[in-house]
């Protein structure tokens, strides 16, 4: 085999890997995002106060829907929440977030999570009641700069 052969094999290599490898993000595996809230937030059972949080899929293969919530510098275990699979229309290069507005005397509600440049996201599971009461609430997207 001469030279000119060997060195074409190993550019058809290295092309071939560069095309059929995904673009990768540093988190998308456990989708680890940093929310700051200005104002308490509601979670299924739950209500986190003003401040920084952690949003991170549990380390597992099996169970890609269940969401934990940490302080910011990850002491503290606030919430594992079981969630739903849900899609959005278009991807976006920020987290998007969606709240259910609430009454003033009660905190806005997360409903739905999704990563950047996902179309599949997370959506938090209320109980039955909290949910009829979530539904008669207005709705409001928030995107997050990474």
């Amino acid at each position: 085999m001469n030279y000119s052969k060997v060195l074409a094999v190993i550019f058809c290599c290295v092309l071939s890997c560069a095309v059929l490898l995904p673009a990768a993000r540093s988190d998308e595996w456990d989708q680890k995002t940093k929310m700051t809230f200005a104002q308490p937030v509601e979670l299924p059972g739950r209500v986190l106060a003003p401040g920084t949080y952690w949003f991170v899929l549990l380390n597992s293969d099996s169970d890609r829907d269940i969401v934990q919530v940490f302080s910011e510098d990850w002491s503290y275990l606030y919430a594992t929440l079981s969630t739903i699979p849900t899609d959005r229309q278009q991807a976006t290069d920020e987290t998007e977030i969606k709240f259910a507005e609430r009454p003033y005397d009660k905190p806005e509600a997360l409903l739905k999570w999704y990563y950047p440049g996902l179309l599949t996201g997370h959506e938090f599971l209320y109980s039955h009641k909290q949910q009829k009461e979530l539904a008669r609430d207005g709705l409001r997207d928030v995107l997050v700069p990474l």
